[in-house]
Parts: structure tokens; sequence; C-alpha cells
């Protein structure tokens, strides 16, 4: 816990200031006059000096401290020195970056008038606006480094020795083994038991645990040894096509995992699957709704904690500063001083925001035409600051982003089904999912239809891949689950095995949703390769034969650009292989594992932008909450980064 955190000019103005108890003494003081002073302010330049923060003790309390000197601020906290805080170097550069990123020009205008006058200030600036601020950054740094020391924490607490395997290797882990095994009456050994007690336990232990390892216990064990020599009768093969009941009672998965639904057991592993901090909102109308992409895990909706890409002190030489800001912002901090901007003179940084996009997995051709709407509108800008600067590049990379992420078709999928319903046509919504191999779709159409079911719409889940061993049984399971969360029978799977003609089913299973009174088909596809032209001429006669209402690309966001080819290949099969003067194309992409990608979010700008299609949906994680939408915002943040 903070007693107290200062942020003051070399010179021993204090800007900004927040006690959090009574405290005895002036441990700021003493560190100024001790430490600060007789080192002539503690201003090294270098780059290693600037990122590091420093530790005094003074009293009850530890102290500290690191530099903005390019602005000559100091950034100080004090805290009781018995405490361990090991976040409170993070603590301080996170505080220097958003105190530095929102106060800047009114720091160096506050320099410039110092000067000026002599030392008389005519109008103090108001820097307690950032009280709101620091406690988001502390709650956020606070968070962060429980979640790093909880993943550092690799198997909970520390094992006793008694269970490891080296305490079996002792004279008494071998007793307390064999004494075990004598517990279940097991008569072979008790003589040995004995016999360990008188110092033969080092050389019995191998044993003993050879015996252990054996499949059975002590009594399981016993039996087999009586029965040893004794062979049961041969079973006589059944040869033929004859099935009889025996072998189809044990093959009756169907039966067993319908009685199941409604058990209170399946009822609550069911409810592990749903992650309610991932939950959506409901709208006023009744309409539930994905949340969107969190910014970052575990800090909130509405803050994000800037990154330490590179800690940009400025370097200390000058009003200037030499130093980058982190992210991309930082190739425009040498423009930042009232010119009026040029193409000339923005030619270099934005050759250097096209590198940067390219980092993030944007494709020339997308990163090319954000840098020429930015530049575009740039040229005659008189800037003042690397706040204007940062203004003028959100603004117009919206604007080239907006274009590229606008969708030509409707991403309103519950007021397309509504209004396919309302015109009374007997025919359900189908929506199909395809995509390559071990994408997620099965996946992701379970946590579609969970979103479907919670707008109280009636789902049936056509099982079309009947090509991958366990597809269907995979199938099976989620809706299973979804029907013990729903707590209702409106969701259904439909299914014909394995081995069948995939276009046949799903008409089967919209001819049967149609008759049964269902508002959705979810047609489940099996996964190809792009390349491969028969499963995708039966991909392009599955489309081609029933005419789903959307058909949604499902794709991996980690592969990057690959991810495109695919999606282009895919698009180019519907339509040479469909054989019908109207082909049919992606309607949607739906973009997996997106919680692995950090801030590379280029390859979801591609895919939009060669399609011309939305991302409807982004996969965050494995519960059925865990699907979320995305917007430009957070696309313009991901990128500046």
């Amino acid at each position: 816990m903070l007693d107290q955190f200062t942020i003051a000019t070399k010179g021993g103005v204090v800007l900004w200031d927040k006690k959090y108890t009574e405290m005895g003494g002036t441990p700021v003081n003493t560190l100024i006059q001790t430490e600060l002073i007789p080192a002539g302010g503690g201003g090294g330049s270098s780059g290693e000096q600037q990122k590091r923060t420093r530790r005094y003790t003074t009293g009850a309390y530890a102290v500290q401290w690191t530099f903005a000197n390019e602005l000559n601020v100091i950034f100080v906290a004090v805290y009781q020195k018995i405490l361990q805080l090991p976040y409170v170097d993070e603590l301080l550069r996170a505080v220097k970056r958003h105190f530095v990123k929102r106060f800047e020009d009114e720091i160096r205008a506050l320099a410039a008038t110092t000067t000026a006058e002599g030392g008389a200030v005519a109008a103090f600036p108001d820097f307690r606006a950032f009280d709101e601020e620091f406690e988001n950054v502390w709650r956020a740094v606070e968070e962060r480094d429980k979640r790093e020391r909880a993943a550092a924490r690799v198997g909970g607490t520390p094992r006793r020795f008694e269970d490891t395997r080296r305490f079996q290797t002792t004279a008494k882990g071998a007793m307390a083994e064999m004494a075990e095994l004598a517990e279940a009456k097991d008569v072979a050994f008790s003589d040995a038991a004995k016999d360990a007690g008188n110092g033969g336990g080092r050389s019995q232990a191998p044993k003993m645990r050879t015996w252990r390892g054996r499949k059975g216990d002590g009594d399981a064990a016993g039996k087999k040894a009586k029965g040893k020599g004794k062979r049961g009768a041969k079973e006589n093969r059944v040869w033929g096509d004859r099935v009889t009941k025996e072998s189809m009672a044990a093959l009756d998965y169907g039966r067993s995992s319908a009685a199941a639904d409604s058990g209170p057991d399946e009822r609550a592993a069911a409810a592990a699957l749903v992650d309610e901090r991932s939950r959506g909102i409901r709208t006023a109308d009744g309409v539930y709704e994905v949340a969107d992409v969190a910014e970052r895990a575990g800090e909130g909706a509405g803050f994000v904690l800037l990154d330490d890409d590179s800690d940009s002190d400025g370097g200390g030489d000058g009003a200037g500063g030499s130093g980058s800001s982190s992210g991309l912002l930082g190739m425009f901090r040498s423009l930042a001083r009232g010119r009026v901007l040029t193409a000339e003179v923005l030619a270099e940084p934005m050759a250097r925001m096209r590198e940067h996009l390219a980092n993030k997995n944007v494709a020339a051709e997308i990163a090319d035409q954000i840098c020429q709407t930015v530049a575009k509108g740039m040229v005659g800008v008189r800037v003042g600051g690397l706040h204007s600067i940062r203004a003028l590049v959100e603004q117009h990379m919206e604007v080239a982003l907006t274009r590229v992420l606008t969708p030509v078709s409707s991403t309103d999928i519950i007021r397309d089904i509504d209004h396919t319903r309302t015109r009374g046509a007997r025919r359900p919504y189908t929506m199909a999912f395809v995509g390559v191999n071990g994408v997620g779709k099965s996946t992701n159409l379970s946590k579609v239809c969970y979103w479907l079911l919670q707008n109280n719409k009636r789902v049936l889940v056509a099982a079309c891949d009947t090509f991958r061993s366990g597809a269907v049984e995979q199938l099976r399971v989620h809706v299973r689950n979804l029907r013990a969360l729903a707590g209702s029978d409106n969701v259904e799977i439909f299914e014909r095995g394995y081995g069948k003609d995939s276009a046949a089913i799903a008409k089967d299973a919209i001819a049967f949703a149609a008759a049964s009174g269902f508002d959705v088909v979810l047609i489940d596809t099996a996964g190809r390769m792009q390349d491969n032209e028969p499963l995708m001429r039966a991909l392009a006669k599955l489309v081609s034969a029933n005419s789903p209402d959307k058909i949604l690309f499902v794709g991996e966001a980690l592969v990057g650009n690959e991810a495109v080819d695919q999606l282009l290949k895919f698009n180019q099969a519907l339509r040479d292989f469909s054989g019908q003067a109207n082909p049919r194309h992606i309607d949607g992409i739906i973009l997996t594992k997106f919680d692995t990608i950090d801030d590379r979010v280029g390859a979801a700008l591609s895919m939009a932008y060669t399609t011309g299609q939305p991302i409807v949906f982004v996969g965050t994680g494995q519960t059925y909450t865990d699907l979320r939408k995305m917007n430009v915002a957070q696309v313009i943040r991901a990128l500046l980064r």
C-alpha cells in the first residue's frame, strides 16, 4: 500500500501530490536534500538511466523515483519499507507515461513561463484532473502484477517431501509403501514389510514400486496370481452383417445423453462453460448483444494502460528531445515543433508508419491506403505538440479504417432472422460455417448457438461434417451442454452419421426444421484445405443445393495473412464450382483465437478489405460467452501501440 505519490519539477515545484495516510516526517524532502541536490538533480541522460527507477530508505519509509528528463520532472513513490511491493517500478513508469501524455503541453508552457518571468508564474496549471487517472493506473498495474505472479506460480503450493518420488527411495518411504500393501491384506508382502523394518527397505523399494504400478490393487493382484494359468473360454466370432441387440444397445449413445440432459450434475458441468465476466449486454428492446473486444484482459473496458514499448524520456538533450515515443506516434515527435507540415516533411514518417503497419500484419495495399489518407489530411496543418499530432493521426486513420471495415451487407443477424420469420416463410434462417481444418468451426458454431438461444431462438444444429471422426459426437456434447444451460429443448441436433452426402443431410435438416418450427439452422461443415478441388466442389454443391442465408468463413487470427489466402480461394471455389448464373460468396467472417494475437490486427483488416464483407464475430476463448465483436476505435488503438 502506498503512503504518498508526488510529481514535481527538478526545481522543487510540486505539480501533483497524493497522500493516503498521516506520515511521520517528510521523506520526499529528505530524498531531495540527501540524494538529488548532491547529485546535481540526479538527471543522467542515457537511455538506461532514464528507464531505471531508484530506491532510497529514510526512517520507516522506502522511496523510489524516476525522471522524465525531457521535461525536468521527477516521479516519487513512498511506502513502508517493511512492505514488499514489486510493482512500484512498473507503477512509476506507467504514471510517467500517462502524466506526460496528458500534460506535456502544460508542463512545457509552465517551464517556458517560469524561465521568461524569472521564476514567477502567472497562472499555475491545474493538475487535479489526474486524480482519477492515477487511481486507474495504480489499479491496472496491481492487477497485471497479480496475474503475472499467478502465472509464474506453477502447481500452486509446493509438494510435501512425502509426496515426491525421492521419498519412496528412502527406507521410511519403502516401509510406508509396504504398509499400504499389508493393509490391503496382501499376504505375499507382509513378511517383506518386516524385513524392511530391519534395514532392508532401500533394496526392496524399487520392487515395491514396480508391484504397486501394476494394474489393480493388492486384492486384484492376488486374485490374478491365484487365477494364473486358468484361461476363459474363447468367444465365437460372429461373421457377416448381422447386428445383435446387445451391440446396438452398447453403441446407442444418443439415449443416454438425452437422458442426462435434465440431470443436475449435467447442468452444473455446463455452467462451468460460461464465463460471467465475458457476458454481453441486453439492449432496451431485450436483444442480447455480445460484448466488444476488451482492450486489455483485466484492465476494464473504459481504461487502457499505456504500453512500455519504449520509455521515451527524450534523452534530456533540450526541448526537442531525441527519444522516440512508444508506438506509432513516436514517428511524429520530430514534427511537433509548430511547423507547417508538407508532403516532403511527412515522407519519412509515412515510410516508417507503413513499416509499422506491416509489422501489425496489415497488407501492403491497405497500409498504403491508410498512409495516403493520413498524409493527405495532415498536409498544410501547423501543429503545436505531440497531442495535436495524435488527434490528427487518429482522425484520419479512422476515416481510412472506416472505409475498409464498413460492411456491404447486413451484420444484424437477429433482425434478419426476425424479418425471415415475419414474412411468413416456412423455411428457417440458415447459416453455414466453412473453413479449413482445425480453425474452430464447431466450437464457434456452438458459441453462436448460445448467443441465439439468449435471444429466444429455436436452433437446429445440422451435423454435416460426415468425414472427421468424432465430429458428430462433438456437436452432440455441445447441444447437450446448451440444453442444460438454456433449461429448455430450444436446441436440437440433426445428424445422419458418417460417410453420407453432406448436401443431402443439410437439405433434410432444413426440411425438418421447417416442419418443426425452428427459427435457425446452423450447418456445420467438414474442414478442408483451400487447394483440395474435390472437397471444394462438395462444399459448392452444399451451398448451391441449400442456398443458406448466411455463409460464414471461420478463420484463425493466428496465421496472419495466410487466412486471407484461404478466404480468397474459398470465395473463388464457391464461384467456380457452383454451376449457377449468380453464384454465392462468403457473407461474413468469424475470426477465431483473437485473444492470442495481441495488437497484430492486420489480418482482420486484410480479410475485410479483400472481400468487402464484415467481421461478424471474433472468438476470444473456450467458453460459450467468449464471442466478441470489434469496432473501428479498437482497431485504431491497437495499430497506434
